[in-house]
């Protein structure tokens, strides 16, 4: 995986990662990588939390506002 100078990991890079750690192709990996990233849209998109263990916890936290209508925000914890 290349280093990049701004130190953000992006799907590509996670692609080339698992192209090269799994040797699969790329468009195999890319497929792999989007179906992951889709599952945990829709699961936190359902108000279920996603918990990837030795990794983290990702959840959706509700914030109000005064005055303003609710935002949503992804927060991983």
């Amino acid at each position: 995986m290349k280093e990049s100078p701004n130190m953000t990991l992006t799907k590509s890079d996670v692609v080339d990662a698992v192209h090269n750690n799994l040797g699969h192709s790329k468009t195999h990996s890319a497929e792999v990588v989007e179906s992951l990233l889709e599952t945990i849209k829709q699961t936190l998109a359902n108000g279920k939390d996603v918990l990837v263990s030795g990794f983290g916890k990702f959840c959706v936290k509700k914030i109000k506002r005064n005055g303003r209508e609710e935002i949503f925000r992804l927060v991983k914890i």
